[in-house]
């Protein structure tokens, strides 16, 4: 039978890779349902081709454009940010690809474990809000999560059946990875979108400038792989070919190595344990006359630092960092704040947001609140 998905975020670049994946492999998989935030036109197109049994839009205000553009079809419209919680508990579904960007990927992630459905894992926030949280829900649940990131499928793909010593989390550096701290002061936008090995969203596309997108994806290894942070290796490797290592305790190690393509980790996640053929080009090692590896530079990436210090913290730490993130990457994109600002609203919130020992679901929605209200206000500082 075809495995049933559900694709949270169909119109981000996990979403649309996922869906070509779904293209590649129509006696495999079907999707279900599909979301979106705002991205009303590509959702049409999407649910036009797919024809999903339902689609939700998180953003109420293109409900009524949607639904008149799907009048002909028979697929379900549904609206608002609850409704996406709620769709995937639908009793088809077999795997859940979560791709939202951001905190929004929390709540219907939740949902999706405590109703038994496999979790494609893209959404990295949700691990780094909430990871003590996920991991006992998942377990309580018996719920699979299965990471669709590059660096995180490598990692599974390594683990085998022996413990690891040592994560090594590879990075392609980002724009500014030769850069002086002279010349981050005065970046623009335009020069931080400009990443040099992969296509992504806005925001992922700063986090990876910053290197926050790092200090995240360790965060998520260590709930992940059950690896103490202290023991997850950060490792600046331009070339993008080496997409993460494993150490185990005889000093072995183990590595993954692929092109710069996210249909290759999103088609195991969806396949595994099977690996599917692919007309996909493959890795030639001639294409690379070297293989180069340095550790960040903490003082001219602070956010990096900033993420170790907040898993070391613990409690609610990560989501006020998480928080604070968002809200200075999109004064960042809106012009509003220059990028060193980023760091500073994530520092300053996180010195400023009460802390929490032991959260529970509830005290991270309300850190997540503070955390915004205060970041935004520094946001509006800046200016």
């Amino acid at each position: 039978m075809k495995k049933q998905l559900a694709i949270l975020g169909s119109t981000g670049s996990i979403g649309t890779q996922t869906l070509e994946v779904v293209a590649e492999y129509p006696d495999l998989f079907e999707v279900y349902t599909l979301t979106a935030n705002n991205n009303v036109d590509l959702l049409i197109e999407q649910a036009k081709h797919f024809n999903p049994d339902s689609v939700v839009i998180a953003n109420e205000a293109h409900y009524n454009k949607l639904k008149e553009a799907l009048k002909d079809f028979p697929i379900k419209i549904y609206a608002g940010e609850n409704a996406i919680s709620e769709i995937v508990e639908a009793a088809p579904i077999d795997i859940v690809v979560t791709a939202m960007v951001g905190y929004s990927g929390l709540k219907p992630t939740i949902r999706a474990i405590e109703a038994h459905k496999t979790i494609a894992l893209a959404n990295k926030e949700t691990l780094v809000v909430a990871g003590d949280l996920i991991k006992r829900l998942a377990l309580e649940y018996r719920t699979p999560i299965i990471p669709v990131d590059s660096e995180h499928s490598a990692i599974f793909q390594c683990e085998g059946d022996n413990p690891i010593e040592k994560i090594i989390l590879t990075a392609s550096g980002g724009p500014f990875r030769k850069f002086t701290a002279e010349q981050m002061a005065h970046v623009t936008k335009s020069d931080a979108l400009k990443h040099p090995k992969w296509h992504m969203g806005h925001k992922i596309t700063i986090d990876s400038a910053t290197l926050m997108n790092k200090g995240f994806e360790m965060i998520e290894a260590k709930w992940l792989f059950d690896v103490s942070p202290q023991n997850i290796e950060i490792a600046v490797h331009p070339q993008s070919v080496v997409h993460s290592m494993v150490q185990f305790k005889d000093g072995s190690v183990k590595a993954q190595l692929g092109t710069q393509d996210m249909r290759l980790p999103i088609r195991y996640a969806l396949s595994y344990p099977a690996r599917l053929e692919s007309s996909a080009p493959k890795l030639t090692l001639e294409q690379y006359s070297e293989l180069t590896f340095e550790y960040p530079d903490f003082e001219r990436f602070p956010l990096l630092r900033y993420a170790f210090d907040a898993v070391a913290t613990g409690g609610n730490m990560p989501c006020i960092m998480n928080a604070a993130n968002e809200i200075a990457v999109a004064g960042f994109l809106n012009d509003t704040i220059a990028y060193p600002d980023i760091a500073r609203v994530v520092s300053e919130t996180m010195e400023h947001i009460e802390f929490i020992e032991s959260p529970e679901y509830e005290d991270y929605v309300h850190t997540n609140k503070l955390a915004r209200n205060y970041a935004t206000e520094l946001v509006k500082s800046y200016q």
